[in-house]
């Protein structure tokens, strides 16, 4: 069975809720991507605290955080104690091995990402420690970027090896490239231009990808 899980990409909480509020009845996860200017280009709210607040609306809601920082460790506390459920970060930041022995104490799943020009060895030291992991199929960054077709033999590989490991894949997510993640071994799918081009589409965007 493959998750969709919408993905969000904000600079300002009004426009955060609203594409919550599009998404909220078609999907049990969303995705939210977390951006300083620290490790990529680009940043996105990285105050939260008003998500706690926002769950009461939605109590069937749960959240991921992607932080695409360099010190994705300094985020974790106001992140969980906001109520995300899922944090993930780069094998790219500064410190991943201080991110995972922290976020470990906190009652909340701990994946890591893998950029999309980074080898796949650089995350399996961590493999076995963490609930999840995330391929990114395009750059790190701002949502748009160009889909990268190698993710799809990253995807293979760790499904070859971990045959019990959810496999999240991030970026450049459509109707169109879908279908190779999936075949791949991907367990979930993460989708936010294609998802949220058109709020009269959202329901049938998701749809469309829980029926490839």
């Amino acid at each position: 069975m493959i998750d969709v899980i919408p993905g969000i990409f904000e600079k300002d909480w009004a426009g955060f809720v609203q594409k919550v509020a599009l998404a909220a009845p078609y999907t049990k996860w969303i995705h939210v991507d977390l951006l300083d200017g620290s490790m990529v280009e680009g940043v996105t709210i990285t105050d939260f605290s008003q998500l706690s607040a926002l769950k009461d609306s939605y109590p069937n809601l749960s959240f991921e955080g992607h932080l695409m920082v360099a010190s994705p460790d300094k985020y974790i506390k106001g992140l969980v104690d906001a109520g995300f459920n899922r944090l993930i970060a780069h094998v790219e930041s500064n410190d991943p091995r201080r991110f995972l022995e922290l976020a470990k104490f906190e009652e909340v799943e701990v994946g890591f990402a893998i950029d999309g020009t980074t080898e796949i060895d650089q995350i399996e030291p961590f493999i076995e420690e963490v609930d999840f992991v995330v391929i990114l199929s395009a750059e790190a960054g701002e949502p748009g970027q160009p889909f990268l077709p190698e993710a799809v033999e990253k995807v293979k590989l760790l499904r070859q090896n971990y045959p019990d490991l959810p496999i999240e894949v991030v970026g450049g997510i459509t109707d169109q490239t879908a279908k190779s993640m999936i075949d791949a071994g991907a367990t979930r799918l993460v989708a936010t231009n294609f998802i949220f081009k058109d709020p009269a589409s959202v329901a049938q965007c998701i749809e469309a990808l829980k029926n490839i």
